[in-house]
């Protein structure tokens, strides 16, 4: 990893924490896309999207993460996809449903924070575009040139 890291750190100003997370990140998203290629996340999405939130701090129990995991539909079938047998552990049917979750982010769909609280993204904001100047030819010059513009001059 060390040499990865000093090739993705070269001329970096981003810091060395923020690339070593990158890296972690597009590692998770290689897995996910191997267990999940052709999933459908939307219900999912649209659940963190429409405001749903999941606390899963390091201070949650599996019993209490599957729990709240159950409320989003098809989030613990979607781990149990991955491989979980329906009648296994809850620690390991959280671990999946940790991962499941994990994978969201590392593809952008979700976003998380610090202390492990899965939410939806922001929206992405569009810019307006800007008028443009129509462009006229020659002809519409000099019609437009009745109309009390002045005529464009080129300096070729």
């Amino acid at each position: 990893m060390t040499g990865k890291f000093e090739l993705e750190y070269e001329g970096e100003l981003k810091g060395a924490d923020h690339v070593g997370r990158e890296l972690i990140r597009a590692a998770v998203s290689t897995v996910f896309d191997g267990y999940f290629p052709d999933s459908d996340m939307r219900p999912i999405v649209e659940w963190f999207d429409l405001g749903g939130t999941l606390n899963l701090g390091d201070n949650v129990s599996s019993r209490e993460l599957v729990d709240n995991a159950r409320r989003v539909q098809g989030l613990v079938e979607l781990a149990h996809r991955a491989g979980i047998a329906p009648d296994a552990p809850l620690p390991v049917v959280a671990s999946a449903i940790d991962f499941v979750l994990e994978g969201l982010y590392s593809q952008k769909k979700i976003g998380r924070t610090e202390e492990g609280g899965y939410h939806g993204t922001e929206p992405l904001r569009r810019r307006e575009p800007q008028a443009r100047t129509p462009v006229l030819t020659p002809d519409e010059e000099d019609a437009d040139l009745a109309g009390g513009r002045k005529k464009k001059r080129y300096y070729n």
